[in-house]
């Protein structure tokens, strides 16, 4: 019997590796982080996290089946829902729904689907829908639920974050000192702030899980990190009255989860490990900058969707040699 011959393109041995597959591991990494902060904020972390995350279900589905005439759903890849729990833990815990439902529209339908979908979207979805949210709802935006108040949404008390706490300090206003929490809270998350962003310890379980399964690998966090530290680090040892200890920088606002979970996207961040570390050194300079000389305490977001603009520059400049190039 004759044998027929197949040709197809490469490549021609699969590793088992799938976009569901890490889309899958990202949720799951997400979860200690979820769990955190149900334990902080109570139903209202819930609350919003399942908003977001439906909204961004629903309007992908309506956009790909309507708008861009595709038959065949796009919901199982995982994408969206990623996207929805990110901006949720982008968000306070006591943000009104609407609002929620507005965000999650423009980081799907312009941050994504606009572009033709995962894969073509040039900035991180979420931070698309953040941004958004901060500049039309910046009172809502930037009124922090105080922690452990359970069972509290749209009536909870707010605070001051850690990171405004810093912002005083640096402007010259010494007592705020005195309310700024301890580092080892800032680590666990007993501290007013984002959904997703009080507890480093939960952040860091998950980017472990996410580096031993190889979704990720190390250069962009600690490139990122690394340059925070260096920075802020060098700024504390000039003046330690106006700029507080690098740790309390790594372990506050959206540093580890920016670092993490959002500058670690595939479709936005560079190709080559060369390129990653650039592009993560890049935003930890940035982040840097706009924390201590912008109008907004918080950095992380402006300084990822910064990069993200810059990235094609980046893959052009670190461009991996051809197989027999002559070094140069």
């Amino acid at each position: 019997m004759a044998q027929k011959l197949f040709i197809s393109t490469s490549p021609h041995i699969h590793c088992g590796d799938t976009i569901e597959r890490n889309m899958h591991w990202v949720i799951t990494a997400l979860i200690p982080a979820l769990i955190a902060s149900f334990i902080v904020f109570g139903i209202g972390a819930l609350i919003v996290t399942v908003t977001a995350v439906a909204s961004c279900m629903l309007f992908e589905w309506l956009i790909s089946r309507f708008l861009l005439g595709r038959e065949r759903s796009t919901l199982g890849d995982g994408s969206a829902i990623i996207t929805g729990m990110l901006l949720a833990f982008n968000l306070p815990s006591n943000i009104p729904l609407y609002q929620i439902v507005m965000g999650s529209l423009v980081a799907i339908g312009i941050g994504k689907m606009v572009f033709g979908g995962l894969g073509n979207n040039p900035f991180n979805p979420a931070l698309v829908g953040r941004v958004f949210m901060l500049i039309s709802f910046p009172t809502r935006m930037t009124s922090w639920p105080e922690p452990h108040q359970l069972l509290s949404y749209t009536d909870a008390t707010t605070c001051a974050t850690p990171l405004n706490l810093i912002g005083q300090i640096s402007g010259g206003n010494a007592a705020a000192a005195d309310s700024l929490p301890s580092v080892w809270n800032l680590f666990l998350g007993n501290t007013a702030g984002c959904i997703g962003e009080v507890s480093a310890l939960a952040l860091l379980i998950g980017v472990i899980i996410l580096l031993c399964k190889k979704v990720i690998t190390w250069h962009i966090p600690v490139s990122i990190l690394a340059t925070v530290a260096v920075l802020t680090g060098i700024m504390w040892i000039v003046n330690p009255d106006l700029y507080v200890n690098p740790l309390y920088h790594l372990c506050s606002g959206g540093l580890m989860l920016g670092a993490c979970f959002m500058a670690t996207d595939y479709v936005t961040s560079p190709m080559t490990h060369k390129g990653m570390v650039w592009y993560g050194i890049g935003i930890g300079f940035l982040t840097v900058i706009i924390r201590f000389f912008g109008s907004y305490p918080e950095g992380m977001s402006f300084a990822i969707l910064i990069m993200n603009a810059i990235v094609p520059l980046i893959n052009n400049w670190c461009k991996p040699k051809h197989f027999g190039e002559a070094a140069k």
